[in-house]
């Protein structure tokens, strides 16, 4: 799926705002850098729109929810105000604004009890953004940070020196979150980066970045930083921002989907599938092959039974009918009965209705045995079809009067 990876800018969105975008075919590589205001961003058609906050607008807090907090989930219905009414009461004295102008996003995956990253922006600042972006025709489908801490306390940290020569930012994300400082000597010995541990910087930056952290710097672009950004497990469209639990689900099984196709980690895995249902249509192939040659045995088998048996009959059509007929006619030119002849449908009568009485009237025509006369409150009469039909015969009462006839004439 084609990505538009939006990277917000600071200021409150006006018509003319610049805006950075970077557009990505598979999600993993830069397409194209485009810088220009939202409504002249790229916007193909089916393309997936993430939203990036950058880092000088985002203020991270490490905290322990208290337990039975996220019994029900981060994102379970009626869940989310009392989550934030517990975020509010707990960062209330670590924040300089009011927590009702902030909006909080959990860390991905938060367990109550355990030390979980909270990251805090300014509210108006974000709803103005997507609401603009929504009327320019490019809603925001995926809001993530630009950097995040480790996600372990214990994790690595990484330095990023940013920016442009005049305005270079130094970005350390580590235990204490994600912290942005001017590029400095102070700033670069107060962060006393350590001897062999690699700075990351931008292309327009990196000989500042050799310069005070006296080491080779490994390039990075804005666009690639973004990018990586976008594949983050985070999403702050949380708590006002989650809707209808409808939504929720279409995004939830949007990214599923996205991530099974997509990513990288998934790659064997599909592969994987892909041979397993090829082996399963060709085994399910070679196995209706299998059966059909075996039908069309059995029935070369009976169409051989059949003309050996009569060799008058020439063309075969329907093998069992004919053999049959061929066996009746054979019956009848030797004066055997068979099961059509009168005897033997009466004797198929007396056999199943031992106990009923005499028809007054006997008719029968062409295979056909019709008696009359019977006793239709007779508990057998009214058992004879069933018992006549485990027999081979098909019986039918009408009033005082029995039809028997065989199920398949010859």
């Amino acid at each position: 799926m084609t990505t538009l990876i939006i990277t917000l800018p600071e200021a409150l969105p006006t018509a003319a705002t610049p805006c950075d975008s970077v557009l990505s075919a598979d999600g993993r590589t830069v397409m194209r850098h485009v810088e220009a205001p939202m409504a002249l961003l790229p916007a193909p058609t089916g393309v997936e729109i993430v939203a990036v906050v950058p880092v000088g607008r985002l203020s991270w807090h490490r905290l322990t929810l208290p337990p039975g907090t996220l019994n029900k989930g981060i994102f379970q219905e009626g869940n989310a105000p009392r989550l934030r009414s517990v975020l509010d009461g707990l960062l209330e004295d670590r924040v300089l604004d009011d927590p009702a102008q902030l909006h909080f996003a959990i860390a991905p995956q938060a367990q109550a009890g355990a030390p979980i990253w909270v990251a805090a922006c300014d509210r108006a600042w974000l709803h103005a953004w997507l609401a603009a972006l929504e009327q320019a025709g490019r809603p925001v489908a995926h809001i993530v940070p630009e950097m995040t801490p480790p996600a372990e306390e214990a994790g690595r940290a990484s330095l990023h020196v940013i920016g442009n020569p005049d305005q270079a930012q130094a970005v350390l994300s580590g235990a204490d979150g994600v912290s942005m400082l001017p590029l400095s000597v102070a700033s670069a010995a107060l962060i006393d980066w350590p001897e062999g541990a690699e700075v990351v910087a931008e292309p327009a930056v990196a000989a500042l970045a050799e310069q005070y952290f006296k080491r080779p710097a490994t390039l990075q672009t804005g666009p690639e930083r973004w990018l990586l950004a976008a594949q983050s497990a985070w999403d702050m469209a949380q708590f006002d921002l989650l809707y209808t639990r409808r939504a929720r689900t279409r995004k939830h099984l949007s990214a599923l989907v996205k991530t099974l196709l997509q990513a990288p980690r998934w790659r064997a895995a599909r592969w994987a599938a892909l041979a397993l249902v090829a082996v399963n249509l060709a085994g399910l192939q070679a196995w209706a092959w299998q059966e059909k040659a075996a039908l069309a045995a059995k029935r070369a088998a009976i169409r051989d039974t059949l003309t050996a048996t009569f060799p008058e009959v020439r063309v075969v059509v329907d093998a069992p009918l004919q053999m049959a007929r061929a066996l009746a006619d054979l019956q009848r030119r030797s004066g055997t009965a068979s099961s059509a002849d009168l005897e033997t449908m009466l004797a198929q009568y007396q056999t199943s209705v031992p106990d009923a009485r005499a028809p007054s009237a006997i008719e029968f025509t062409a295979g056909e045995l019709r008696l009359k006369g019977l006793d239709a409150a007779s508990q057998g009469l009214r058992d004879a079809p069933t018992r006549l039909q485990a027999r081979g015969y098909s019986a039918r009462l009408d009033g005082d009067s029995l039809l028997i006839k065989l199920e398949r004439q010859p």
